[in-house]
């Protein structure tokens, strides 16, 4: 009798060799017991396949799990299989629950601190966290993985060899209008998190400030409806499209201008005329692209030079 020989393709060929290696190298991870110390600890801003294999280890032999919203989280420990007690901590219990996280790392825990999505204490809890048990020599881990900041930044085509990350604009239109006013001089790609409802008040605001300038709206990262919309500002939209989803804005670094001393005085003394000496620096350091201090330095030497001239 004659036994068939079993075929493979491609596919399975390279696949089981890469499912053995997956589970010895989790085996390896989860042998021992995960080590006294507070464990920063990246999860998916998306696809759940984006959580690394060290990540998974480290949740499966935690003490204790931290996150900001547990019935969030448990949808991934429960993809994963992972049997952990989760613990909320969010801003409005961190202070309240802080001391009894502290007083755990004392005993000797193995805690872990997640967030919603990607990499804690991007503009999420736990900095104090993390402060006050490195103040006392508790051991601090991080475990690295996804972060939207650095996924958009990856894709956009803007400059990556330096970048801002600003995090949530004010709630107050003029605040956050300020707020971009101050940023527009710095040397490098801008980057914001934005949601649906105030996304294009945010673009405006960005097309009146910074004209000509690059922008990119990163879309639902690593999502089914993932995507990039790039353009000069101020961006041309589609009035009838209504946004959904989380979004990065990133915006160009300023173009370098050539300008004289002369240019900047009889800039910054026009603007003076119209501005508060606040007002008219930023207004200066944003249209020329130079440094706020240096602008800052030139309006004193300005005013004292105008106060000498009145004295004689």
């Amino acid at each position: 009798m004659m036994l068939r020989q079993k075929s493979f393709t491609s596919r399975q060929i390279m696949t089981d060799p890469l499912l053995s290696s997956i589970q010895s190298t989790l085996a390896r991870e989860t042998a021992t017991p995960l080590a006294p110390g507070l464990y920063i600890v990246a999860t998916p801003i998306g696809n759940l396949a984006d959580i690394t294999l060290r990540a998974l280890a480290v949740l499966a032999r935690a003490t204790h799990v931290l996150c900001e919203d547990t019935r969030h989280s448990l949808k991934l420990l429960n993809h994963y299989g992972i049997a952990r007690r989760l613990t909320a901590y969010h801003d409005h219990n961190a202070d309240r629950e802080r001391p009894k996280i502290l007083e755990w790392l004392r005993e000797g825990a193995a805690v872990a601190l997640i967030s919603d999505a990607g990499t804690p204490l991007i503009s999420d809890p736990g900095y104090k966290l993390v402060r006050d048990a490195a103040a006392e020599g508790i051991a601090v881990l991080s475990i690295p993985g996804p972060s939207a900041v650095v996924a958009a930044l990856a894709a956009s085509g803007l400059p990556t060899d330096s970048f801002f990350f600003a995090g949530f604009l004010p709630a107050r239109e003029a605040a956050a209008r300020r707020r971009l006013a101050g940023l527009a001089a710095i040397p490098g790609t801008l980057i914001f998190f934005e949601t649906a409802t105030r996304l294009e008040g945010t673009l405006d605001a960005l097309g009146e400030l910074f004209p000509g300038r690059e922008a990119v709206i990163a879309r639902e990262l690593t999502k089914r409806f993932e995507e990039f919309i790039r353009g000069p500002l101020p961006l041309a939209r589609d009035e009838k499209r209504e946004w959904k989803g989380e979004f990065v804005l990133l915006i160009s670094p300023p173009v370098p201008q050539d300008a004289s001393q002369d240019e900047l005085e009889n800039a910054l003394g026009s603007a003076l005329q119209r501005l508060s000496a606040r007002d008219a620096v930023e207004e200066v350091a944003r249209t020329f692209g130079v440094p706020k201090r240096m602008v800052y330095n030139l309006a004193l030497q300005l005013q004292k030079g105008a106060t000498h001239v009145g004295d004689e």
